[in-house]
């Protein structure tokens, strides 16, 4: 094994706590080069793609990659800003407003599972800002292999080759983190403060195969209590909210119901409005701007349907940066004491000052 760089451990270096935020991911640009590049990287994981590896080289290098990369691209020229992607727009937000949140205290570092700044540089920032104390946050709500797992492999593929091991600490999920849910319940209400209740309200989240969660996959065990949490944090009756499955990506049957047959169903049935909330991505993306808010939209205005919402993701909103926070003091305990005026600022634990 050959070690990535050499270490520069002193017995007096003071010790030091470093959080690696991390999501998916996203490609460089919204052009076809750089979509493959992408693509390549992410369905070659083993855990996004449960295939035998010589069907799957085939499948993804014959077929996949010489089509879908032009077709993504232009998906993503839709929803690209001035300062790049939503989703690296909004994750550095995270960043930042977290950094503000824990002063010197803790280091805060972003990294994606795919693409840029991966998940190696990531943790190297840490380790030279002398971080001998690691916590990882995926920023999953839901635990899925093909997420939170693929991430723990990546960061254990970086560490092995450090002769240095940090104390490591991971969050596997937040799904039912009550600052959490109380955040998407406040964006909730603040749509409906705005525009009214509709008729129902749904959470869509992604899916993953359904042969995945016959296999052991919690994935959506998680996303069904995400959903009925936040609809008893919205005084909901049985009937006014509904879960549902979207992005599902070839010919096996995936966890259902699916978003965009629920959708259809209901304009067909005569269901006037929808909103459609999306829990279990942190930031807007792709699957968001472009699947739910233009396409899925499409499909029930199409149907018949009257009138659609989506509220957006919590992005950067100062109660989901708050409750990020909020998650990573409960698991630093023991390792990060922030001072008197950073833990005035923090404010996230229960809403009150301490």
């Amino acid at each position: 094994m050959t070690f990535t760089t050499k270490d520069s451990f002193k017995h007096e270096d003071a010790v030091s706590t470093g959080v690696l935020l991390t999501n998916l991911g996203t490609p460089d640009a919204p052009t076809k080069v750089a979509l493959k590049r992408y693509l390549k990287e992410f369905l070659s994981d083993v855990r996004v793609v449960e295939e035998p590896r010589w069907k799957w080289w085939l499948i993804l290098n014959g077929i996949i990659l010489n089509i879908r990369p032009a077709k993504s691209a232009k998906a993503y020229a839709s929803v690209w800003t001035e300062r790049g992607s939503p989703l690296m727009v909004h994750s550095l937000g995270q960043q930042k407003g977290l950094q503000q949140l824990f002063g010197d205290s803790v280091h805060i570092e972003l990294a994606m599972r795919y693409g840029n700044p991966s998940i190696a540089s990531g943790l190297q920032k840490l380790r030279e800002k002398g971080c001998t104390r690691i916590l990882v946050l995926p920023l999953y709500p839901q635990y899925a292999a093909a997420t939170t797992g693929s991430t723990f492999d990546a960061v254990a593929d970086e560490l092995k080759l450090w002769r240095c091991v940090p104390e490591l600490r991971m969050i596997n999920a937040y799904h039912d983190f009550a600052p959490y849910i109380e955040a998407l319940a406040g964006s909730v209400r603040k749509q409906w403060d705005s525009n009214g209740k509709p008729d129902r309200l749904l959470m869509s989240f992604h899916g993953i195969p359904q042969r995945y969660f016959d296999e052991g996959d919690p994935y959506p065990c998680l996303c069904r209590k995400t959903g009925r949490l936040l609809a008893e944090a919205l005084d909901l009756s049985e009937g006014e909210w509904f879960v549902a499955f979207q992005s599902r990506f070839g010919r096996e049957a995936w966890i259902k119901p699916y978003t965009d047959e629920t959708l259809k169903k209901w304009a067909k049935e005569g269901v006037g409005r929808v909103d459609v909330i999306c829990p279990g991505f942190s930031s807007d993306c792709l699957e968001t701007v472009e699947e739910i808010e233009v396409e899925n939209r499409d499909y029930f205005i199409g149907a018949g349907g009257k009138e659609f919402h989506y509220i957006p993701a919590l992005n950067v909103d100062e109660a989901h940066v708050k409750a990020l926070a909020g998650l990573i003091q409960k698991h630093i305990v023991g390792w990060a004491k922030p001072t008197r005026q950073e833990e005035t600022k923090l404010l996230v634990v229960n809403g009150s000052e301490s």
